[in-house]
């Protein structure tokens, strides 16, 4: 099944990426960006957008809160979705909502104060302080792909863009929005609305001055330079498992394989076969084994 495949990108999108990042606190070791850097901004804010922030989670109201990024159309910046967000009323967010679920944040008019709150002063007090060279390379990256999107076939293009995501046919489900991040890689965050599934994938951009390999390279030989990694991949080259069939074939805990295959989908090294919002079963990427040889003689010869 081809999906109706869109690719989107503006300032909006990374602001989100930033507060997603800081508030899925679970990840904070798991990001590319500096081990120190969750508690750097906590000290940079203020105490009183530290407190809701910590109220926030990455639950049912935080996908309401993206859905409010995806439905600002014509908007590029969060001032421009505060402005629009402070023009709607509680009844005008649930006719906006309503199409896309309904398990709606249990007070409106609370949600939607809170939400113009913490977009205002992340914006006034992390987001606009931001490195700006983060928007140039993903405006970059966004326009290199927007032109890779009319000449490669929709598997291929997806397959490359995502670092190997495979998105499965679900009924009821036939479009696909790709929207590239800086902040949350190497990880993506993937939420099915209707029929539209919105993924923000890592871009793999790089904004390191650092004299060495790119982060996402080196990230490559880091997952294979352990023995459970390896039979892992080894046990996939037989044919796409499930999770749990991986977890029994190592005999380890969840929570171990869980995080193997967390680091080896991050370099790229394994297919994820999403079925919505989950993560149905894991395959070999066999491409990217021979492009990790050639980055590391090219990175050795250099």
């Amino acid at each position: 099944m081809a999906y109706q495949l869109d690719i989107q990108y503006s300032r909006k999108f990374e602001f989100m990426s930033s507060l997603h990042s800081y508030i899925c606190r679970k990840s904070h070791k798991k990001i590319d960006l500096t081990q120190n850097w969750a508690r750097d901004v906590r000290q940079q804010i203020t105490p009183e957008l530290g407190a809701m922030l910590d109220e926030l989670e990455v639950n049912g109201d935080w996908k309401f809160t993206y859905l409010l990024i995806l439905l600002s159309t014509g908007k590029e910046e969060i001032s421009e979705v505060i402005d629009w967000l402070q023009t709607l009323s509680a009844g005008d967010l649930y006719e906006l909502f309503a199409p896309y679920g309904n398990q709606f944040p249990a007070n409106m008019g609370e949600f939607q104060q809170r939400m113009i709150a913490v977009f205002s002063e992340w914006n006034r007090q992390y987001f606009e302080k931001s490195v700006p060279a983060i928007h140039h390379l993903l405006l970059e990256h966004y326009q290199e792909r927007q032109a890779a999107m009319a000449r490669m076939d929709q598997e291929a293009f997806i397959d490359e863009t995502t670092n190997g995501l495979v998105f499965e046919p679900v009924p009821g489900v036939d479009k696909l929005l790709l929207v590239p991040q800086y902040h949350f890689q190497p990880m993506n965050v993937i939420i099915q609305y209707g029929n539209v599934i919105f993924c923000h994938y890592s871009s793999r951009t790089d904004c390191q001055q650092e004299n060495f390999m790119p982060a996402h390279d080196f990230r490559m030989i880091r997952a294979i330079s352990e023995k459970s990694r390896l039979r892992i991949l080894r046990y996939l080259h037989q044919g796409p498992r499930t999770f749990i069939e991986i977890v029994r074939e190592m005999k380890l805990s969840k929570g171990i394989t869980h995080d193997h295959i967390s680091k080896l989908r991050s370099a790229g090294l394994i297919y994820v076969h999403i079925q919505g919002e989950t993560a149905s079963e894991y395959s070999l990427r066999r491409k990217a084994l021979h492009e990790f040889q050639s980055k590391l003689i090219d990175y050795i010869e250099k």
